[in-house]
């Protein structure tokens, strides 16, 4: 069976953890983990790619070695370099690097000192305190990982939405061939940072033929239920998809009732009682007469509402704002000029400033920031005052060869333990744009993180602050922030807070980006792009600041490139 995308991923990654958990050469490694993004994020499958005889090794992160490598894989379904890691380091040692506090080297100290190599073992030896035996490991790491044992055996598997639109787009492609109308219905639907499962809402001539296709799927590897209007599969990732097929004249009813969200289908089913309706995932009914059930506009209108967007059904006053006519109009990936967060081969990027630059130019943008490390992110190879000289020379070299197209001089700048920038505001006064960020000391209290985070928004060369709150989804939780103060002191400063677009963080959350918009205070959505394909993780951020109810004007990087140098005057 094929192999997808996600799945060569997950090997590669899962590789890097144990070569870093064995201690072997962390360029390797990185190698792995930078070759496990691009294929995660290809448009197109690597399989189809191998298939058109392309070279994978001109992809980015991407050489000779590793594209033999990806070959093999995809013929065997198999990697031997991952299988014999397994043999030498036995037992659930990547699960266990997975866990928030621990990583790679934690859990070789784990494994080299006590024998540790189960999550099991794990949890004894933490309720027995025999963790804080171990340099670097406290009691108070030890509540920490017997909390994340905890949730982790408690919490359904949850995957970021890029994993499962990669799923659900090679789904539908195949599903289409036997289906009328079909769509991605759930939390996918109202774009969800993560995604539980699939749910599949399809039409067709015959019930029965798009079950049965289903469970022919190249990726299913156990089948859970399957009838003639409902079919439950698990594929080989491990993501469940459940297919409902139902007539033509309900699609849009049901469409409405499984994209949800429930407290969003609740209200909608109140306002049909109130006038002696009925509303279900079959149509809208008066008695046994059929109202509404085609499409979801047709229920919504029915109902004396304006079509909801599914980013907004959440229940969070949208009803209403239908009601009234007064819903946002919100903002859309055309509406973006330019990205503000990108990285290059200077730092830890892939790709060079020219090649940055014309990706950005083939996506219709107006311009592109560049913003590599500064040099505390030493594992990212950070920018000193001189290299970022230098840098700042070759983007204007390069601003001399483009047309079309203008590059800012920027940086990630780290913002310091007690709220100090890496780089002194001699070299910063030359940029365009300044974007810092938190990459260590994550755990400081909320009271000390807020104040460390609000002396970096006093230096007046900082415009914009990247990842606030530092999650990474499934590995690393949000660092304790005041987030209403940090919107205040933003909003005070003329200083931004961004909705980073990649797919693990996607931070700032819906429920933070729109208590800024409430406040009034702008935000920049920007991908923090590592290569030229990572530009296309726009789409994510934009979804959301969608689910924030975010409008155009209230994302600075909608604007052309002179309104935008005033906006982020400070």
């Amino acid at each position: 069976m094929p192999i997808q995308n996600a799945e060569i991923a997950a090997i590669f990654d899962q590789t890097a953890e144990l070569l870093e958990i064995q201690g072997g050469n962390p360029f390797r490694a990185r190698a792995y983990r930078r070759a496990a993004r691009t294929i995660e994020n290809l448009p197109r499958s690597v399989v189809s790619l191998l298939a058109a005889g392309e070279e994978l090794s001109e992809l980015p992160g991407i050489g000779k070695d590793l594209a033999g490598k990806i070959a093999k894989i995809v013929s065997s379904g198999r990697f031997d370099v991952l299988q014999a890691l397994k043999r030498k380091l036995p037992g659930e040692l990547v699960a266990m690097a997975e866990l928030p506090g621990l990583g790679p080297k934690r859990v070789k100290l784990l494994y080299d000192r006590m024998h540790i190599r189960k999550l099991e073992d794990l949890r004894r030896a933490a309720e027995a305190g025999k963790l804080s035996e171990l340099r670097g490991f406290g009691e108070k790491m030890e509540q920490k990982i017997l909390a994340a044992l905890s949730k982790a055996t408690r919490t359904q598997k949850r995957f970021k939405l890029s994993e499962a639109e990669a799923e659900a787009t090679s789904l539908l492609d195949y599903l289409h061939l036997a289906a009328g109308d079909i769509a991605v219905a759930g939390s996918f639907r109202r774009r969800r940072e993560t995604v539980g499962d699939l749910d599949i809402v399809a039409t067709g001539r015959q019930l029965d033929a798009l079950g049965d296709r289903l469970v022919k799927y190249e990726s299913v590897a156990e089948v859970a239920a399957h009838g003639p209007t409902r079919t439950t599969v698990i594929l080989r990732s491990g993501l469940q998809v459940d297919l409902r097929v139902v007539p033509a004249e309900s699609f849009g009813a049901a469409l409405l009732y499984f994209t949800g969200s429930k407290a969003h289908n609740i209200a909608l089913r109140g306002l049909a009682n109130d006038r002696g309706w009925k509303l279900n995932e079959y149509g809208l009914y008066d008695g046994m007469r059929r109202l509404a059930g085609k499409t979801e506009a047709e229920v919504y209108a029915r109902l004396g509402l304006d079509y909801v967007p599914p980013e907004l059904r959440e229940d969070r006053g949208e009803v209403d704002l239908a009601r009234e006519h007064r819903l946002p109009k919100l903002v859309d990936t055309s509406d973006i000029r330019g990205d503000l967060h990108a990285h290059t081969n200077w730092s830890d990027g892939v790709a060079s400033i020219a090649e940055m630059a014309a990706a950005a130019k083939e996506r219709g943008y107006e311009y592109l920031a560049i913003t590599d490390h500064s040099r505390h992110v030493t594992i990212a190879h950070g920018l000193d005052a001189s290299r970022l000289a230098q840098q700042i020379d070759e983007i204007d070299r390069v601003n001399e060869t483009l047309a079309g197209i203008a590059l800012l001089k920027g940086t990630e700048v780290d913002i310091l333990a007690d709220g100090r920038l890496d780089l002194s505001n001699s070299i910063l006064s030359r940029l365009d744009i300044v974007v810092a960020a938190v990459h260590y000391k994550f755990d400081l209290s909320r009271k000390a993180q807020t104040e460390r985070i609000i002396r970096a928004m006093d230096n007046p060369h900082v415009n914009i602050i990247a990842h606030p709150t530092g999650r990474l989804l499934g590995k690393r939780e949000p660092h304790k922030v005041d987030m209403e103060r940090l919107i205040a002191a933003a909003k005070e400063r003329n200083c931004c807070l961004e909705i980073n677009a990649e797919p693990s963080r996607l931070d700032l959350n819906d429920v933070h980006a729109h208590a800024a918009k409430a406040a009034g205070l702008k935000l920049a959505v920007s991908t923090d792009a590592h290569t030229t394909h990572e530009l296309g993780y726009m789409r994510y951020g934009i979804d959301q600041a969608r689910r924030a109810w975010l409008e155009a004007g209230d994302v600075v990087n909608t604007r052309p490139l002179a309104k935008l140098k005033k906006l982020l005057k400070r």
